[in-house]
């Protein structure tokens, strides 16, 4: 038996209010696949991550993720859904009044975890996979933007997500550092985790390959031109 696709959506439309972002979108993603999602500002990129995770519903069609039917799921099982993703955003989103090793602790004692060794333990590895071991008594102030994104990438894999979503993770960084955020994102994506990450840098594609959708005029098609 072949293995479920982690996401599969089957002519699935996705609007905000009442306005159509994307329509018929077909999509799979698989265990251990890199996907590269491409397309104008307001293409309807962020939307189609948004239902990913049950920020924006779908309003037709199939969408299921990770086992759950999107159309059909209950608002009480979306945290559930949540802690098996980690969500990458180009603006950080860290807790700004505590340490970077504080601000993983938070993460982890709020998805559940209790024993303060296996928390700690915890920590020391997703700080060193990201190149951040030296850097968890820092504020996040501290830090530049890289080394921020970096931390945002070690919050998104504390649970060992099976999907990372990645909305524009190197939208604020210079070229090169942009360039180290996505090798470590397709390193991390060969431990295991499938990776969707949304980017206007097209340079990045051919450097570091994976599969890519456009978004454009209302619709979501793989493409091999960019």
């Amino acid at each position: 038996m072949p293995e479920e696709p982690l996401i599969a959506y089957k002519k699935a439309t996705i609007n905000q209010q009442e306005y159509t972002i994307l329509e018929d979108v077909d999509f799979e993603l698989n265990k251990g696949e890199f996907v590269y999602l491409i397309g104008k500002v307001g293409s309807g990129k962020s939307s189609f991550l948004k239902t990913m995770y049950a920020e924006l519903d779908i309003h037709d069609g199939e969408a299921m993720v990770l086992g759950n039917n999107m159309r059909s799921l209950k608002r009480k099982h979306i945290p559930a859904l949540r802690r098996k993703m980690g969500i990458v955003f180009q603006d950080f989103q860290l807790l700004t009044d505590r340490t970077v090793h504080d601000n993983l602790k938070f993460v982890l004692r709020a998805t559940g975890w209790k024993q303060k060794t296996d928390i700690e333990n915890r920590i020391t590895e997703v700080l060193q996979l990201v190149g951040m071991e030296n850097k968890g008594y820092k504020m996040p102030n501290e830090l530049s933007g890289g080394e921020q994104q970096r931390i945002v990438i070690a919050r998104a894999i504390l649970n060992k997500p099976e999907i990372i979503l990645a909305d524009e993770p190197t939208g604020n960084l210079d070229v090169e550092t942009g360039r180290n955020i996505v090798k470590l994102l397709h390193e991390i994506c060969k431990q295991g985790s499938a990776i969707i990450m949304t980017t206007h840098n097209l340079n990045l594609l051919k450097e570091f390959p994976g599969k890519v959708f456009r978004c454009e005029n209302h619709r979501l098609t793989e493409t091999s031109e960019y």
